[in-house]
């Protein structure tokens, strides 16, 4: 269906239908946005495809003592538990259950039953151990890998595991000599904490062996002196003395501890590993945990990706890869492919190709619109997509009609995402944009992009984070500390209010310039069509030679009676709640062209709008 449809012939009275309600279009100027759109409509946003209305209003529900960074969900079967971090402290049903984390935005992945939560200062896991609740630095929790098997008392032997960036200790297995009473570990600089070793028994048991007791340590050395040796092993060819022993490895833990980046990611795309990228002193590398176990980053489980001109934002998955987003660089080359697959029995995740685009300038800002992934870049939302033909993988813009306003917000970097029902939504400085999952125009306002997504912006939010909660309702949480949810019920009245304030919305036609720009328009009659609500109503304004006045007002006209919404003060006795036709005579006289504006900023009142019709004539060439 076509946006606006003409009718009459030059000279007779001619008319104007606008019944297909697109977007907004914050980039072409006023007179070139197509009649669908509005080059203006703060809180309004798309009903059912083609129809526009008010958006719902939010209420205050917490306030925390710092700006909220972060909501992290650890989901238990139909449960979830919700922390919320706000300042420099992770709180749980309102209560602080740990302090010291950075000021900043954390993100968090579920993994194995457990909440990983990163913020660029100190990883930490949120998880139940013996009955009780906990958020412990993943270091505390790390696993202590086994480096290398089968050693002989000077060394030698089999490597096995890496070791593990976040852990202090290691294991290391000797497969012991009759006499050697000396054993050579394979790191010296030995920390203060007590050595610990077990001795393998003839009965398959593992014995304990005392430090200070059963044998002596030279920690600068890195070697055990047993008062007896520990002989051969019981079992043929089985080690049969294991040592575990910590040291401290400068700057190994922080590598992960200043990560803000997370994305799971495994061998033929299984999420089974977690991917860790933003520690502003590696700009340009990640690290993947072991196979299930986000508490173990081997040391040498990690990538170079590109040059380090340019920092890695964030990631996608593109159907079997990985990409890694870069931000801009000189070579274009912003997005690395990856595939994960076994090489020589170990995970490996080798480059497979790289993608000329727009680099990724918020690291929050990744987020699917059904299964296309978006990101932010400064010059708008753009997506990876499949080309049709070749199958070759390359990014599009898929914000156009925002990209005016959206591509001028002072701060784009901080921008967050989330999806919510059918919209992508950004929240950027103190406006909040969306783009619209179920309408795309295909008409190319930009030639290399396939589509674009249809959008919509609310002014004002001021919102930091978003996120769906656990009762369906979109929440946002402020630099203030507070915690605001929106309404959910489009039809009842205590919906239109933001915290007790009405809400201003309206819809500015595009620039009416008739079926000839050129010629006098004297315009006679606007019709509107709302959808019925208890209560609703619109105000029309019309903009003539730059000056807005109000054409009228339509009262209650729309309102249809309802028990349930019953204020006397704009009581109707009509049971009618189909969509109103409300029409009036106007006089615009001998204009080149004009701008409407349908109006709501009522508390309490619904507001759609289903269609929008013009009278008027045409006579004359234009003349000022």
């Amino acid at each position: 269906m076509r946006a606006g449809v003409i009718r009459g012939g030059n000279g007779n009275l001619l008319s104007l239908t606008l019944s297909d309600f697109k977007g907004v279009d914050l980039t072409n100027a006023p007179a070139g946005v197509a009649l669908g759109r509005s080059p203006n409509a703060p809180n309004m946003l798309r009903d059912v495809p083609g129809k526009v209305r008010k958006r719902m209003g939010y209420t205050t529900v917490a306030n925390y003592s710092g700006r909220i960074n972060g909501r992290h969900a650890l989901a238990q079967g139909d449960a979830v538990r919700e922390l919320i971090h706000a300042g420099d402290k992770l709180y749980f049903e309102g209560q602080p259950i740990r302090e010291g984390l950075a000021d900043g935005r954390s993100v968090s992945r579920q993994f194995g039953g457990k909440l990983y939560i990163f913020d660029g200062k100190q990883a930490l896991c949120y998880g139940e151990a013996d009955g009780q609740w906990a958020v412990q630095p993943l270091s505390q929790t790390a696993t202590v890998p086994l480096v290398a098997i089968s050693r002989r008392p000077d060394g030698g032997g089999t490597d096995y595991q890496p070791v593990n960036l976040l852990a202090r200790g290691w294991q290391e297995s000797f497969l012991c000599t009759a006499e050697d009473t000396v054993y050579q570990l394979l790191f010296d600089g030995l920390a203060t904490d007590p050595v610990q070793c077990e001795k393998l028994a003839a009965d398959g048991s593992w014995q304990t062996l005392t430090e200070g007791t059963d044998f002596s340590v030279d920690r600068a050395a890195g070697q055990l002196t047993f008062v007896t040796a520990p002989g051969e092993s019981p079992i043929s060819g089985q080690d049969n003395l294991k040592v575990t022993a910590f040291r401290e490895w400068a700057g190994y833990a922080g590598r992960i501890d200043g990560c803000r980046v997370l994305e799971t990611y495994g061998v033929n795309a299984a999420a089974d590993r977690l991917f860790v990228t933003g520690n502003g002193d590696y700009p340009n590398y990640d690290w993947y945990s072991e196979y299930n176990d986000p508490t173990f980053f081997g040391d040498t489980r990690y990538s170079v990706l590109g040059q380090d001109d340019a920092a890695v934002v964030g990631y996608s998955i593109v159907g079997d890869l990985l990409a890694a987003h870069k931000a801009k660089s000189e070579n274009g080359r912003n997005v690395i492919l990856r595939r994960g697959e076994m090489a020589d029995g170990q995970a490996a995740f080798p480059a497979v190709g790289a993608l000329q685009g727009e680099g990724a300038v918020s690291p929050y800002s990744f987020c699917y619109l059904g299964t296309e992934p978006l990101f932010l870049t400064g010059a708008g939302v753009y997506a990876i997509t499949p080309k049709d033909v070749t199958g070759e993988r390359y990014t599009q813009s898929r914000s156009f009609f925002l990209d005016g306003a959206l591509t001028k917000e002072p701060d784009l970097a901080d921008a967050f995402a989330t999806r919510y029902r059918d919209f992508y939504l950004l929240c950027c400085g103190e406006n909040l944009y969306l783009l619209d999952g179920l309408v795309r125009d295909y008409d190319r306002a930009r030639p290399e992009s396939a589509w674009q997504y249809e959008g919509y912006f609310f002014p004002g939010l001021k919102a930091r984070v978003l996120w769906e909660g656990t009762d369906g309702a979109l929440y946002f949480g402020r630099a203030d500390g507070a915690v605001c949810r929106f309404a959910t019920d489009v039809q009842a009245p205590e919906s239109y209010f933001d915290d007790g304030q009405p809400i201003e919305a309206y819809w500015d036609m595009a620039d009416f310039s008739g079926r000839e720009f050129f010629r006098n328009k004297t315009i006679r009659f606007i019709a509107v069509q709302l959808a019925a609500a208890a209560d609703t109503g619109v105000t029309v304004k019309s903009q003539v030679r730059g000056a807005w006045r109000t054409l009228w007002d339509s009262a209650g006209r729309a309102r249809y009676f309802s028990w349930g919404d019953l204020r006397w003060s704009q009581l109707s006795w009509t049971g009618d709640a189909t969509p109103r036709t409300l029409g009036k005579k106007i006089r615009i006289k001998k204009v080149d062209k004009t701008r409407f504006r349908l109006q709501n900023s009522a508390g309490g009142q619904p507001f759609g709008l289903y269609q929008v019709g013009l009278e008027y004539r045409e006579k004359g060439r234009y003349k000022r």
